[in-house]
């Protein structure tokens, strides 16, 4: 999770009193964001038994975990980040950038030769405060996961990924369009009001 720089008591602070964050304690979640997820899958219908989900930005974990709980023995999730992440029924996690070629043959290996149902991508940049700076770096990192998406995702495949609304944005939307079915932006009830943070959800991915 990202937050400005220079500003981690304030930071501290708001999360200490942020209900979504005592609420993931109470239940035993690794973050606040399962409770986006929950919204946009469960308002989608996106989780079905069986299902092989691709989490892109996993650590700390809490949309692996989510999914898993949620489809307990009837799911495969591979799973990639920067950091370290504890291990997760039904998860094979893949340490490293998945821009380099020796991360992303190990992860496209994980996958053993087949596709994904669901690519979900809550990645984001640190924030250093300075939105010229900030929204150029976030897209950047939603290009990629869709990239990745159109790599792995079956014909029919979905995919959820974080956004910022801003520079960029509406490009990014267009684009998505140009491979799926359907797209739309969702903001869920977890996502904080002052953030410009977005979720682009598309579904029937055609190859």
């Amino acid at each position: 999770m990202s937050r400005p720089r220079g500003s981690s008591g304030s930071w501290r602070a708001r999360q200490e009193r942020d209900p979504y964050v005592q609420r993931a304690r109470r239940e035993g979640w690794r973050s606040r964001a399962v409770f986006k997820l929950e919204e946009i899958l469960t308002k989608e219908k996106l989780l079905k038994p069986g299902m092989l989900c691709v989490d892109l930005g996993a650590a700390p974990g809490g949309w692996s975990q989510y999914v898993s709980a949620r489809n307990t023995g009837k799911v495969r999730i591979v799973a990639v980040d920067l950091l370290p992440m504890d291990s997760l029924p039904d998860v094979e996690f893949v340490q490293g950038d998945f821009t380099e070629p020796d991360v992303l043959e190990q992860m496209l290996a994980s996958l053993n030769g087949e596709k994904a149902d669901l690519v979900m991508s809550d990645m984001a940049p640190n924030i250093s405060g300075t939105k010229a700076v900030d929204q150029p770096r976030s897209m950047y990192l939603t290009e990629l996961a869709l990239d990745m998406a159109r790599q792995v995702l079956r014909r029919g495949g979905s995919f959820v990924c974080k956004m910022f609304q801003g520079e960029g944005s509406d490009a990014f939307i267009l684009d998505a369009r140009r491979s799926f079915g359907r797209v739309k932006v969702m903001k869920p009830a977890a996502s904080r009001a002052s953030s410009s943070e977005v979720y682009l959800v598309a579904r029937n991915y055609q190859l």
